[in-house]
């Protein structure tokens, strides 16, 4: 079992930067050898009445970034301390949203694993 939580939601100012933290923590009963660096990783957001989006994931192809999120959002992932970061600049309001990590498996094709969100408001 994968357990996921994430940190670092706030109010900032338009043109601010916040990160976000993802702390992945896995409990299993069987000693199958597994690691965080087994899993695919992203991050996702939320805004109220909208289907969730993705932002950004790192996955065994490599990382990627949606069109909104590059030049203004960073994933990373720090492997030895089990943590998924998310580094964003340049904030603007429509930014503002419940942002979520999720995991899965390289092998699974559905993200399984969700955090229960940490929410962002861009204002002035």
């Amino acid at each position: 079992q994968v357990h996921l939580t994430e940190s670092g939601g706030g109010l900032v100012q338009p043109g601010g930067s916040l990160r976000l933290s993802c702390t992945f923590r896995r409990t299993s009963l069987s000693a199958d050898g597994r690691t965080f660096r087994d899993y695919d990783v992203a991050w996702f957001r939320e805004v109220s009445g909208k289907d969730r989006e993705s932002v950004a994931g790192i996955s065994w192809a490599g990382t990627w970034h949606e069109n909104f999120a590059k030049g203004r959002f960073t994933i990373s992932r720090d492997t030895a301390e089990n943590m998924l970061y998310l580094q964003m600049n340049n904030l603007k309001p429509e930014d503002t949203a419940v942002y979520f990590c999720a995991a899965k498996l390289s092998i699974e094709s559905s993200w399984n694993y969700w955090g229960q969100g940490t929410p962002v408001t861009v204002s002035s």
